[in-house]
């Protein structure tokens, strides 16, 4: 082909735009004193604009909805939309048109055209549309392709695309913390309180629809989040949930193991999967968002070969009168049977009441015992007594 030869025009023209939801309108009041030299003129002005509102015009915000002007922000969790639209500007019919739209990522491309079907034909001054839908699951840069081949009416096999480039902001910074405690005494098992800090790292305000945490299969949860009042479940955070831009909000979980893992003492240990935080949110005008946050690990604390809790224990006793506690020993080992001696060390407020040094006898792997002991105090007030096996 000579170098010189000027590049052939296509029959087709290739439009992209995203869709996005308007915007209320925003003025700029401008106003004055009756005294200044234009007196009411510009109050005047303002109270006749269409677009304030009525009885508050010096506002900003306006009553009126305003078409998007530029690209605006892609955040993860948010469904991306665009319409692509193929016009024939030609006055002659092409055939075969098909279209393809794909979004490059950084670690996938994926198809998002509605039908791969070829158009047959294509008249003069018509146009073939579609819209692609997409929840975007990645940040960083993203690259919508848009390809178009046609033929035209002398058999000849055109080909052009497009590209358009975009970057996908994370909307929400999420921090988690764990807490072990042990648990109430009626029950077996320790329970992890889980707080997540979540905060708004976008420019516009988020109402919080819902963040729940999915628990793994080891686990049961309950939300902390709300409090009882006049026999109705009321949100810690009132009635509207609206998270300013940069503002944190905590959100508190217990977890306590199923009763099949509590049993088996030697299951929980090491690096455990908790669950995942799914957080729902909506912006603007109810655009929705929506993010997972990957499985949440901690480290469950190490109790060693054995391990020793208190079953029941009374809040308070009468001083120089014997009372009970139950113990609850676990061998925490797989493989060894342990046998067990009983020693008891009196403490200058705190006696035993029984023989030290007897035999519990042999404790298989993975299995406990109970333990009924009687002790008695000889000092008042708060007393703290360390139980050793």
């Amino acid at each position: 082909m000579d170098a010189n030869q000027p590049k052939q025009e296509h029959l087709l023209a290739l439009k992209v735009m995203r869709l996005t939801k308007p915007t209320l309108f925003t003025n700029i009041p401008v106003t004055c004193e009756e005294r200044d030299l234009p007196g009411n003129l510009l109050n005047q002005l303002m109270k006749d604009d269409p677009s304030t509102v009525k009885g508050a015009e010096t506002l900003m915000l306006g009553e009126m909805l305003t078409l998007p002007q530029n690209f605006g922000n892609i955040f993860l969790g948010e469904t991306f939309s665009s319409y692509i639209s193929v016009h024939n500007d030609s006055n002659q019919v092409v055939k075969d048109i098909l279209v393809k739209a794909d979004l490059q990522t950084s670690s996938q491309r994926l198809n998002l055209s509605a039908s791969s079907a070829a158009v047959a034909e294509l008249k003069s001054d018509c146009c073939i549309d579609d819209v692609i839908h997409h929840e975007v699951k990645e940040i960083g840069t993203h690259i919508l392709v848009c390809a178009v081949s046609y033929t035209t009416q002398t058999g000849e096999k055109m080909y052009f695309r497009k590209f358009f480039k975009f970057q996908v902001l994370k909307p929400l910074d999420v921090k988690t913390k764990f807490y072990n405690a042990e648990s109430d005494l009626s029950s077996v098992t320790d329970e992890v309180f889980l707080e997540a800090q979540i905060q708004n790292i976008t420019t516009s305000p988020m109402f919080m629809e819902k963040v729940s945490l999915e628990p793994s299969i080891m686990y049961n949860v309950a939300e902390l989040n709300t409090v009882n009042k006049a026999g109705e479940s009321v949100s810690t955070f009132g009635s509207r949930t609206y998270l300013q831009p940069m503002d944190t909000r905590q959100y508190l979980y217990c977890l306590k193991p199923k009763q099949e893992f509590a049993e088996k003492a030697g299951v929980i240990k090491g690096v455990t999967v908790i669950g995942k935080l799914d957080i729902v949110w909506k912006t603007n005008l109810g655009e929705r968002g929506r993010l997972q946050t990957s499985q949440l690990q901690r480290m469950a604390p190490g109790y060693g070969d054995v391990r020793l809790s208190l079953e029941t224990i009374p809040d308070t006793v009468n001083l120089e009168e014997p009372f009970d506690i139950t113990c609850k020993i676990t061998n925490c080992s797989s493989e060894r049977t342990m046998d067990l001696v009983l020693e008891m060390c009196n403490t200058n407020s705190i006696h035993w009441c029984g023989v030290s040094g007897r035999q519990l006898g042999k404790l298989h792997p993975s299995s406990s015992l109970h333990l009924a002991l009687t002790l008695l105090s000889s000092v008042q007030g708060l007393q703290v007594r360390d139980i050793t096996v």
